[in-house]
């Protein structure tokens, strides 16, 4: 089964995946898929495959890739799927890109590049309101004043878990980008910039790469 040109994003946690990741879906027609949602969508829809990938997520392991697999050629024969989806955190390994290319054909894989120490940043001066779930940041967002006692952080937010995050990515991801580069299918872009600037920087690719 080959369904449609599909596209990645991926990048380190805190990257801007999940921003960047609307306005594709947007401009391409793909709709945005990830594991966890899918995981998510399974377990409430009770199927077969969903009861199996709660077997394995409650005793607190991975889910097996051949699991999320057929999560995927499952969202693949859907009929807005046609065109492909837009891939959010997946693959994470070559394993898992060559079995993906058995489902569909990858045709851009958009890279997210922003440096650890950035990274560290962002998500260690995360804050969040438990009144509202409203999320704020020391430094790119602050609070209002008058909330700023009652703002939490989350227990993975911290520097250690998010460099540890760090080095799980890099080891998995740097042969995946060689993977992708040596089809000529890799676009890196500056994830450091304005939320703005990176959108035009990956528009600009998506307009070259259609207009191919």
């Amino acid at each position: 089964m080959i369904n449609g040109k599909s596209i990645i994003i991926f990048g380190p946690p805190g990257a801007g995946k999940g921003t960047q990741s609307g306005l594709i879906s947007t401009m391409t027609g793909k709709p945005q898929v990830s594991t966890g949602d899918m995981l998510r969508d399974a377990v409430a829809d009770d199927s077969d495959v969903g009861r199996e990938a709660k077997s394995y997520m409650d005793k607190g392991l991975l889910v097996p890739d051949e699991i999320i697999l057929q999560l995927i050629k499952i969202r693949l024969s859907r009929d807005d799927a046609k065109s492909g989806l837009l891939f959010d955190g997946f693959p994470r390994t070559i394993p898992q890109a060559i079995a993906l290319e058995t489902l569909t054909d990858v045709s851009m894989v958009i890279s997210l590049v922003v440096e650890d120490d950035e990274i560290v940043s962002r998500i260690t001066g995360r804050r969040t309101d438990p009144e509202t779930g409203e999320i704020y940041h020391l430094e790119y967002k602050p609070a209002p004043q008058h909330i700023r006692d009652r703002l939490l952080q989350r227990d993975d937010d911290t520097e250690d878990t998010v460099r540890n995050r760090l080095s799980t990515f890099h080891k998995q991801t740097a042969p995946l980008s060689d993977f992708y580069r040596d089809k000529g299918i890799l676009f890196e872009v500056n994830g450091s910039g304005e939320i703005k600037q990176v959108s035009s920087s990956i528009e600009a690719i998506i307009e070259a790469k259609t207009g191919d």
